[in-house]
């Protein structure tokens, strides 16, 4: 049975250093820092990055989209957050 969406945040936040979260929850801020860190996002790009910049970043690094200006800037759908997982090396049971 594959992961839920809940399921692979948490992964992803376990795997990044950041606290699992009992309810949904978008990424936060902070925790999209702690991606593009895991994933070696260039910091000078994502350091002072809005939120929908990172992303883009994270969209772009982990080849979803071909580059950040042509990623989508939405919430991350399950299989964006399959992506990252892999990415960051996140390790779920489900």
């Amino acid at each position: 049975m594959s992961p839920t969406v809940q399921e692979l945040q948490n992964a992803i936040r376990a795997a990044t250093g950041r606290f699992e979260r009992e309810i949904k929850a978008s990424f936060t801020k902070e925790e999209l820092q702690a991606i593009c860190e895991a994933l070696g996002v260039d910091g000078n790009e994502a350091g002072q990055s809005s939120t929908p910049q990172m992303r883009r970043l994270i969209r772009a690094h982990i080849g979803i989209a071909e580059s950040p200006e042509a990623a989508d800037d939405s919430t991350f759908r399950k299989a964006d957050l399959q992506a990252i997982a892999n990415g960051v090396g996140a390790s779920f049971e489900s």
